[in-house]
C-alpha cells in the first residue's frame, strides 16, 4: 500500500547524497517535495530532473542554510498555504570536517559540524513540529550515523554530534508521545556519497581510500529503508535502524579485499 502518495515531504540537504536519493524515491511514490539545501544550482537541476520523470508531483525548492536560524524560520514560516501541512520531515543535512585529535582540533571545523548536525536539525524540527502537533500527524526522520553509537579514533566531535542527533530522536519521540507523530532515527554505516570528500576538504584521492577494497552502502540503500519506514501503517514506528555494508562489522572493523 502506498501511504506516501499526495503527501508533502521536506528534505534538508536535498542537493546530493542521501537527501537526493530520498527525493527520487519519494517522488517515485507520488509525494510532493520541499527540497532544501544551500546549493541553488544543484537544487534546480534536481527539481527539473524529477519533474521530467514525475510530472504529476509538485516541487518547491528552497535555498537555505540550516545553520542560520533566521534562514530556517524565514523558509518555513513563509511557505505558501498549500505547502504548510508537511507530512514528513527528513533531517538529512549534515557533514564531517577533518580527522584531527581533540588537542589538534580546528575550531572552525567543530563549529561547522555542531551548527549543521545538531543546531540545524533542531532549528528545522522546531519550525516544522508545531504544525504537526496541531494536526496530530507527521513523521520526523533524523539521519544520524553509526558514529553516534561507537566513537572511533579522531572522530571525536563528529561522533559527538551524531550521538546528539540520536539522543534528540529519542527525546523527540518522548516529547511528541500522544500526538501520533512518528520519530525515526537512521544510523548508516559506510555510505559512498560526498561525505568523505567533504570531510577531507575536496581531497578526492584520500576520500577514495576510505572505501578501497570493500563495497560500501549507496545513498539509494538508505533511501529505500527510509521510504519503507515512512510507509508503515500509522500505528507502526520503526524507531531506530542501524544499516551497515556487509563488509563492515563496526566503526573500526572493515573487511577489505587485497
Amino acid at each position: 500500500m502506498n501511504r506516501i502518495q499526495h503527501t508533502i515531504t521536506l528534505i534538508t540537504g536535498a542537493s546530493s547524497g542521501i537527501g537526493e536519493a530520498c527525493a527520487r524515491h519519494f517522488a517515485e511514490l507520488g509525494s510532493n517535495l520541499i527540497l532544501m539545501a544551500r546549493r541553488k544550482e544543484a537544487l534546480t537541476a534536481l527539481e527539473q530532473s524529477l519533474l521530467k520523470l514525475h510530472p504529476d508531483i509538485r516541487i518547491l525548492s528552497i535555498t537555505c542554510d540550516v545553520r542560520i536560524i533566521e534562514s530556517v524560520e524565514t523558509a518555513i514560516h513563509s511557505l505558501p498555504e498549500e505547502w504548510n501541512n508537511i507530512d514528513t520531515l527528513i533531517n538529512n543535512a549534515g557533514l564531517s570536517r577533518g580527522m584531527e585529535k581533540v588537542q589538534d582540533g580546528i575550531i572552525e571545523n567543530w563549529e561547522e559540524m555542531i551548527d549543521t548536525n545538531i543546531k540545524g536539525l533542531l532549528y528545522v524540527s522546531r519550525a516544522v513540529l508545531p504544525r504537526m502537533v496541531q494536526r496530530k500527524k507527521g513523521n520526523i526522520v533524523n539521519i544520524a550515523s553509526i558514529a553516534g553509537r561507537e566513537t572511533y579514533p579522531s572522530g571525536n566531535v563528529y561522533c559527538a554530534t551524531k550521538s546528539a542527533a540520536r539522543t534528540l530522536s529519542e527525546a523527540m519521540r518522548i516529547d511528541v508521545n500522544g500526538t501520533n507523530i512518528r520519530v525515526m532515527n537512521i544510523d548508516p554505516g559506510m555510505v559512498e556519497t560526498e561525505f568523505s570528500l567533504v570531510r577531507f576538504h575536496g581531497d578526492a584521492d584520500r576520500a577514495k581510500q576510505v572505501y578501497k577494497g570493500m563495497q560500501p552502502l549507496t545513498a539509494n540503500d538508505i533511501a529505500e529503508i527510509i521510504v519503507f519506514s515512512v510507509n508503515r501503517p500509522p500505528h507502526v514506528t520503526i524507531g531506530d535502524v542501524l544499516i551497515l555494508p556487509t563488509a563492515q562489522a563496526n566503526t573500526t572493523t572493515v573487511y577489505r579485499e587485497s
